[in-house]
């Protein structure tokens, strides 16, 4: 499931982060995995001191824009600065990474309290159904030989073996709300599935197919409401 979404989908999960590590004036927070700083804003507002990093250096520019009193840097989440931090957060990054464990063990190093985030399982999200409108033109997907980060379980472990305590797992919906279909579609029509999806079938065709599996979404006003399950882990170093 991709991490996009309509502008403004993700200020839920960064309010329960927040809440979660009690982020307040003059907390010191480290964002893992940045990109363009949209939870490092909604960290900045409630006074928390940010620093920030991501490989992506365009992502890093946007993110000092949007947060000019923050500190980022171009730099891989596996190997964060030292700090020390009060809260490291890894806000829908550890599905990104090589090694998940090991992105959860560098937080741990930088600092006392670590939340990171992950979709929900698939039949929890709504999205999903973008995914199985475009089946037909992908293929079958190749078999993941261990559980997904997304499985509660699997997270839990994770975190365990970077040497982390599990204080608890939270969940959070979140809505993705699209005003007509032009919104709906834009979006995907601009990822790389989408446009696999079109070259082998034709703009018409996925339109169609992904418009006819959205169907159930479709609100009184004309738009799409599709809502999606998020899990919050909260985790001490001791």
């Amino acid at each position: 499931m991709s991490g996009e979404g309509p502008r403004g989908w993700g200020a839920p999960l960064h309010a329960a982060v927040l809440d979660a590590a009690a982020v307040g004036p003059g907390t010191r927070l480290l964002d893992l995995g940045c990109g363009a700083g949209r939870f490092a804003r909604a960290a900045a507002d409630r006074g928390a001191r940010v620093t920030g990093i991501d490989t992506d250096p365009a992502a890093v520019a946007r993110a000092a824009a949007e947060v000019p009193g923050g500190a980022f840097a171009v730099r891989d989440a596996h190997d964060p600065p030292a700090g020390p931090f009060d809260v490291v957060a890894a806000v829908q990054l550890l599905m990104h990474v090589a090694d998940p464990a090991g992105v959860l063990a560098g937080a741990a190093r930088s600092g006392p309290l670590v939340v990171a985030t992950v979709w929900g399982r698939e039949q929890e999200c709504d999205v999903r159904a973008f995914g199985e409108a475009l089946a037909p033109w992908l293929g079958p997907r190749r078999p993941s030989p261990a559980p997904p980060v997304t499985e509660p379980g699997r997270l839990r472990a994770l975190a365990e073996r970077a040497g982390l305590r599990v204080a608890r797992l939270d969940e959070v919906v979140c809505p993705f709300e699209y005003a007509d279909e032009d919104e709906l579609l834009g979006p995907l029509f601009a990822s790389a599935l989408g446009r696999a999806a079109g070259r082998r079938a034709g703009p018409v065709a996925v339109r169609a197919a992904v418009l006819q599996r959205c169907e159930p979404y479709r609100t009184e006003a004309g738009g799409y409401r599709l809502l999606n399950l998020f899990r919050v882990l909260v985790a001490r170093t001791s």
